[in-house]
């Protein structure tokens, strides 16, 4: 399948987390084709702006009209913009293109530096004119005038709820008509957030141009960006990147991000990833793993505690009494338990439990191999890494 190519009009972030290098990130990661025109330079990292260098206008339309009269585009992204003559001029050349055009009407950086000033946002005004979807933060939805004043250009607006309150977030999809389309997930705890509306924008972009429908890539999108923020690499002291490089093996329709990560660390097959060991004091044990640089994720005081592993996999503690000490429990996933242990049976495994669903949200199966060792034969989806609970 021809990838679909992606023009990318916005700024240069030298960090790599957010502006073109986050759209270029992006586009790849979903299987397009990203060409730019970048507005401005600016020297950044995830603590902060400390300097902006617009490009000329001039320039930034000769980046447009170099890629549109060559390789050609099926959507176009727009990010930062630089200055108001450039949002004219940009404006004044897309005019002319009958693709998919998403807007992030980019203004301040996760940051908190001014990346617009007073002059560009009104300018925002002809662009939005020709965008199919404007995708404002909550911020910068009431800095455009609110809700009625941005569908009042004909355009999709997608208002992103990172910026909103509470456990939830609310992304919202409101169509020219009034239709409304809203994407709720639990909000995580993290700062690693740098680059999130670039890629938001992008990855709407990307799948508008190749041929979604405006709520199957707003589902992409939201997606990829849940997924991303969840495998991000942890670097910097403020406002870390997030890992567009982990975001693999993606569709539009997987269940949820959990489960999609899920799926790109073992496919759909049988994976041995997880083991739960007996211990008999729950804060040495805790400490000792900790030291061995595994990230706790679920903490049950006294009784049980599970560790994440840098790849994916985890590690369980348990204080239980009536277990020998040494006695541990290896445990194999699949998604497809029931069927799986049906054969096993039928070539004549015995189980000493069969499938059942756990309170914890696991589906268990369990047995013991011919030397006594306790096996777990389940399914967990996202129960196991990124459970409810999950302290992090």
């Amino acid at each position: 399948m021809t990838p679909p190519r992606v023009l990318i009009v916005a700024g240069s972030d030298s960090g790599g987390g957010a502006g073109i290098q986050a759209d270029i990130k992006t586009v790849t990661m979903l299987g397009g084709f990203a060409t730019t025109a970048i507005t401005a330079i600016t020297a950044q990292n995830t603590l902060g702006v400390t300097d902006v260098m617009p490009v000329p206008a001039a320039m930034v339309v000769a980046q447009i009209d170099a890629i549109v009269s060559d390789i050609g585009a099926d959507a176009v992204k727009i990010g930062m913009i630089g200055s108001a003559e450039t949002a004219e001029a940009v404006a004044g050349q897309l005019e002319r293109l009958a693709v998919p055009i998403v807007f992030d009407p980019v203004m301040v950086a996760t940051s908190g530096s001014e990346l617009a000033d007073s002059a560009t946002v009104a300018a925002f005004g002809r662009l939005m004119r020709i965008a199919s979807v404007v995708t404002p933060n909550l911020p910068e939805l009431e800095a455009l005038g609110g809700e009625a004043a941005v569908l009042a250009h004909g355009c999709h607006l997608l208002a992103k709820g990172g910026h909103g309150e509470g456990a939830e977030i609310v992304d919202t999809l409101v169509s020219p008509g009034g239709g409304r389309q809203d994407l709720r997930g639990r909000r995580f705890d993290t700062s690693d957030t740098h680059g999130t509306g670039c890629t938001l924008a992008s990855a709407l972009a990307c799948g508008l141009g190749a041929g979604l429908t405006i709520g199957q890539a707003f589902e992409q999108a939201v997606r990829f960006v849940r997924i991303a923020i969840l495998e991000a690499p942890g670097f910097g002291l403020g406002h870390g990147p997030i890992g567009h490089q982990a975001v693999t093996d993606f569709r539009w329709d997987e269940l949820d991000p959990e489960e999609a990560l899920r799926r790109r660390d073992h496919g759909s097959g049988m994976n041995l990833n997880q083991v739960t060991l007996p211990a008999q004091d729950y804060d040495a044990s805790v400490a000792f793993y900790g030291q061995l640089g595994l990230r706790q994720i679920v903490d049950a005081p006294g009784r049980y505690a599970r560790f994440e592993c840098p790849g994916g996999a985890t590690l369980s503690i348990h204080v239980e009494e009536g277990r020998r000490a040494g006695e541990p429990v290896v445990y194999l996933e699949s998604d497809q338990l029931d069927s799986w242990v049906e054969t096993l049976r039928a070539a004549g495994i015995v189980f000493e439990t069969a499938p059942d669903d756990q309170s914890w949200g696991w589906r268990e199966a369990r047995l013991r191999d011919p030397a006594g060792n306790r096996l777990c034969l389940y399914r967990a989806g996202g129960y196991r890494r990124f459970p409810p609970w999950r302290i992090d």
